[in-house]
């Protein structure tokens, strides 16, 4: 599965509307906040013009950048881009997505995987790269049991967030080539790493067809020992169209030394079946999507 890797230069890309009613015009545009802050800083460096100006045009613009920063290590926020929180609403009737990240482990995944199947439930995979790449077969068992693998970057770097823009698309493009020749099917959803980002985030994703998704809520697993504190926080206030967010990568144990996933999955399993809710991929929440492959217009 090739991508056109010369379409993510990030200062080479040509503005043009895809066939896919996905990839469209309006995701390569700027969002309303970076519209707003490029006519800031045009604006601030006219000013200079005016004596005596310079200290209200720095103080603006440090203004946007704290603003631009707050957004990007909000995980849940959309001003920089497309965000899923909560599944669609035409699709979120009875459903919740279970997503589960940093993987594939094989001391934790073929457990979790097992607990899914006991619960006739489907979980999407965010996983990366080179975890897919070191254990294939244990990712294409994901896909063969009826679950989604989905776009987790390539490395996981902590500071993916500060990524210049060549960086940056070379650890989602990779990621999107590993997990879509190891899996054979090529990943439509991306979730950033701890869920902080840039604004260069979305004309990346924007390109190669990729959707961010984020969480309704998430336990904290990989630092919380307490698989009951874990569960409760998930679970708590539970209803139609939430995203759950679990570890099955760098999970942490409780005092037993289990890993946590393993003991709070199928707590909120019960809990979803209790209230008649059925736990799907992110993918079927969907309209089908196509990520933007090497040839496509």
């Amino acid at each position: 599965m090739h991508y056109d890797r010369e379409a993510l230069r990030v200062h080479a890309m040509p503005r043009r509307a895809a066939t896919s009613s996905y990839h469209t015009l309006n995701r390569l545009l700027p969002s309303p906040l970076m519209k707003t802050s490029a006519v800031l800083h045009v604006g601030a460096a006219a000013s200079l013009a005016i004596p005596g100006a310079w200290p209200w045009a720095l103080g603006a613009v440090v203004a946007d950048h704290l603003v631009l920063t707050a957004c990007g290590l909000a995980p849940r926020s959309d001003w920089l881009g497309p965000n899923w929180t909560r599944l669609p609403a035409a699709a979120a009737a009875g459903r919740v997505a279970i997503t589960i990240d940093d993987g594939p482990e094989p001391s934790v995944t073929p457990q979790v995987l097992a607990r899914l199947d006991e619960h006739g439930a489907h979980a999407t995979f965010f996983c990366i790269g080179e975890r897919v790449a070191r254990y294939p077969d244990l990712a294409r068992e994901i896909v063969r049991r009826g679950h989604a693998i989905e776009n987790h970057s390539q490395r996981h770097p902590n500071l993916f967030s500060l990524l210049g823009p060549r960086r940056l698309a070379s650890e989602i493009l990779e990621a999107q080539e590993t997990i879509g020749e190891v899996s054979g099917s090529a990943p439509v959803f991306f979730r950033a790493p701890a869920g902080l980002r840039s604004p260069l985030l979305e004309p990346v994703l924007a390109r190669l067809g990729l959707r961010l998704a984020s969480w309704t809520r998430r336990g904290f697993d990989t630092v919380r020992r307490d698989a009951g504190s874990v569960a409760a926080k998930l679970s708590r206030g539970l209803e139609a169209g939430d995203i759950l967010l679990l570890h099955d990568g760098r999970a942490a144990r409780t005092a037993a030394g289990s890993p946590v996933i393993l003991e709070v999955l199928p707590r909120l399993l019960d809990e979803c079946a209790a209230a008649a809710l059925t736990a799907v991929t992110l993918r079927s929440a969907a309209v089908p999507l196509q990520p933007r492959q090497n040839g496509s217009k």
